[in-house]
């Protein structure tokens, strides 16, 4: 979908949530390996006798060349380190308060409302994109909504790690059909409760953030770092490869209800080698289709998974290794942040560009869906 000779839609601001503890890969090795060496003292006899698999320690040189990640940021770091319990520890919130998704979610949107110079008045549609919600109903969208003061409408979507771009597309439709004449879009990744941190292959990958964007009509931007939205375009194809099999229905298969399997889990190899080709010829296809190429790109705002699988996708698209500028790297100290990584790629290094610079925002990931949106600054 292009915008020629329909209304021009503009981000005008960002937000972004830092929390304030954070998990080092030392720190993280360190109880994985207790926990191993204890699993396996444990069920010695098991592994003996071949009922059960001997674990095996990991160590901060694996998680670094696997992933690029040196440290994550949590919402809580109380259990994830406890060896005889390896899951966050979250004090359970009563139905009258606000719930803690909500909570990251207010605090990400006040500042893409700041930034964008809007008071609630000005807002009438909130969307909460995201890999989970911590409830089905009501939504998180509507308690943030109701948190910030805003009328109109809102609701939750999910998208694994294209959310946030696939939830920017929902905005954009919205103001180019008239439906709202200002959207809030936000993303509050508590993604640590789903991780399985008895897990070698993933328990290193994720953490915790909370972004937000102010998009609206041109014509009510009165935001002095703004960027047209030249065009959007997205892509999902079916794969089992990242599953996380939680939800309600197993109340009624009598299965445990937080097993391996419903948990994050994948095939990290096979999702390496099937999306960074995807996600490469949907950036040149997108790019091509507006008259560009990706030299033409002043920045990339990449998805912040798994720093090889981004070189690699630079690489396809422009035949070689590039300077950082124009791909900014986060996941180094935010892990992967699920569908948030490229909308805090795109907060914190947007505002050196120049007028008339062409950026594009993508995100690849569960489905397999990738998403992207190409910008021009303002």
């Amino acid at each position: 979908m292009t915008t020629n000779s329909l209304p021009r839609i503009v981000i005008s601001g960002s937000g972004l949530w830092t929390p304030s503890n954070v998990i080092t890969n030392e720190e993280l090795v360190e109880s994985y390996n207790a926990y191993v060496k204890k699993f396996n003292a444990d069920h010695a006899a098991d592994i003996a006798a071949g009922k059960a698999e001997e674990q095996h320690t990991s160590s901060v040189r694996f998680i670094e060349k696997t992933s690029g990640i040196k440290a994550r940021h949590v919402y809580t770091k109380e259990g994830i380190l406890d060896i005889n319990r390896m899951r966050p520890k979250f004090p359970e919130r009563k139905d009258e308060e606000l719930s803690n998704q909500a909570e990251i979610g207010v605090l990400a949107a006040r500042q893409a409302m700041a930034s964008a110079g809007k008071a609630a008045a000005d807002i009438d549609a909130v969307i909460v994109a995201a890999a989970y919600t911590q409830r089905p109903y009501p939504a998180i969208a509507i308690e943030i909504q109701n948190e910030l003061g805003i009328n109109g409408f809102g609701f939750d979507m999910l998208g694994a790690c294209s959310a946030a771009t696939f939830g920017l597309h929902r905005a954009y439709d919205s103001l180019m059909s008239g439906s709202a004449k200002c959207v809030l879009a936000i993303n509050p990744e508590l993604v640590t409760p789903q991780v399985n941190f008895c897990d070698r292959a993933s328990h290193f990958i994720f953490g915790d953030v909370a972004t937000a964007i102010i998009m609206e009509r041109s014509d009510t931007c009165t935001s002095p770092n703004s960027y047209e939205i030249l065009s959007t375009k997205a892509l999902t194809r079916f794969s089992n490869n990242i599953r996380s099999n939680i939800g309600h229905m197993t109340y009624a298969t009598d299965v445990a209800p937080f097993g391996w399997d419903k948990l994050f889990h994948q095939s990290g190899r096979k999702v390496f080698e099937e999306v960074s080709p995807v996600a490469a010829k949907h950036i040149n296809d997108h790019l091509a289709s507006l008259g560009f190429r990706p030299q033409d790109v002043k920045r990339f705002w990449l998805h912040q998974a798994n720093i090889n699988m981004n070189n690699m996708v630079i690489r396809e698209i422009l035949g070689k290794d590039v300077e950082e500028a124009k791909i900014p790297t986060i996941l180094d100290r935010y892990g992967n942040a699920a569908s948030a990584g490229s909308i805090i790629a795109f907060h914190l290094y947007n505002n050196d560009l120049k007028k008339g610079d062409i950026g594009m925002i993508c995100s690849f990931g569960a489905g397999y869906s990738v998403g992207s949106l190409v910008l021009r600054k303002r």
